[in-house]
């Protein structure tokens, strides 16, 4: 290259850098594996604070290897603590990102805490789109290599971020068929708090929330599971029943990734998710705790692209 020219590009890649223009990131040549984690609540902080419970489930994934950030199905409430313990484990940089849960909307200064952490809508590193007015900063969808996710608040309402009981009606729908139809990545996940369709848990057979999970609202739940199908969503992935579980349905994985509250609700293990990508293959790992709530070893695994 000509040193003229050569001086030109570092011009413009200095101009483009000042002026604050995302640069596109390398393309993904190993495969790229992330964390799910969800329903840790109150199970992070004060008493709660030791490795029999959040602390101990975090500190369990980051010794399963290397990962490029980690997602919370909602239910963080309260956030501060959960947060405190993500940064302490896995350092101040690693990326993580929250949907909104239905105990983070009981109080305000909850809410405001996860908005916070995404002001603007794209504070979170690697966000591509923001939310739609009333939850620019708790709706959003971002990129790591060859994967995209988007993250939906299912109390999202038209108007206010906490004004649903629970929901994907017409405001999250056009918002999430919007990003989904411009992405062109080989791997695409959609991450919610409630389940579509609830399921028992995958040890202990108890259900929760049967009732009361997006299928209170079943016209609205079944036009979103088309979506996601119609898309070639690779998987959904949510919490909220405490209970996990993996099933393909009507053509669409939903991994529910339980608890992950250590011993704090002896109803199920305490579990995370851990999944990989690339090279045109996808496989999750369910990782789930024994009785005591410590030493994760994985209870369940399989591919997310094979019919």
């Amino acid at each position: 290259m000509p040193r003229h020219a050569f001086r030109w590009l570092l011009a413009t890649f200095a101009a483009q850098a000042i002026a604050g223009v995302a640069l596109a990131a390398p393309p993904q040549t190993e495969p790229l594996s992330f964390l799910v984690a969800a329903d840790m609540r109150e199970y992070a902080g004060g008493k709660y604070s030791g490795p029999d419970y959040f602390l101990g489930a975090a500190e369990a994934m980051r010794a399963t290897g290397p990962a490029a950030f980690l997602v919370i199905p909602g239910d963080l409430e309260p956030p501060e603590p959960v947060v405190e313990v993500i940064r302490t484990v896995f350092g101040g940089g690693f990326p993580f990102y929250p949907a909104v849960g239905n105990h983070d909307t009981d109080r305000k200064e909850y809410i405001a805490y996860l908005r916070g952490l995404n002001t603007g809508g794209t504070s979170l590193p690697h966000v591509v789109r923001k939310g739609p007015p009333g939850a620019v900063e708790t709706m959003y969808a971002f990129e790591f290599g060859d994967v995209h996710v988007a993250v939906i608040n299912e109390y999202y309402d038209g108007a206010s971020d906490t004004g649903s009981d629970g929901d994907v009606g017409a405001a999250t729908y056009a918002w999430l068929a919007a990003d989904l139809a411009a992405t062109a990545k080989p791997y695409v996940f959609v991450v919610g708090h409630e389940p579509a369709f609830p399921l028992p848990d995958m040890t202990t057979g108890r259900m929760r929330h049967e009732k009361t999970s997006l299928n209170r609202h079943t016209a609205d739940r079944d036009r979103f599971w088309k979506l996601l199908r119609d898309r070639k969503v690779t998987a959904y992935l949510c919490g909220h029943t405490h209970d996990a579980s993996a099933k393909r349905i009507e053509g669409v994985w939903q991994l529910d990734c339980g608890h992950a509250r250590g011993k704090g609700d002896t109803g199920a293990p305490s579990t995370f998710l851990r999944i990989t990508a690339g090279g045109g293959e996808c496989r999750y790992e369910v990782y789930r705790a024994d009785s005591d709530g410590r030493n994760y070893t994985v209870r369940l695994a399989g591919s997310l692209v094979k019919e």
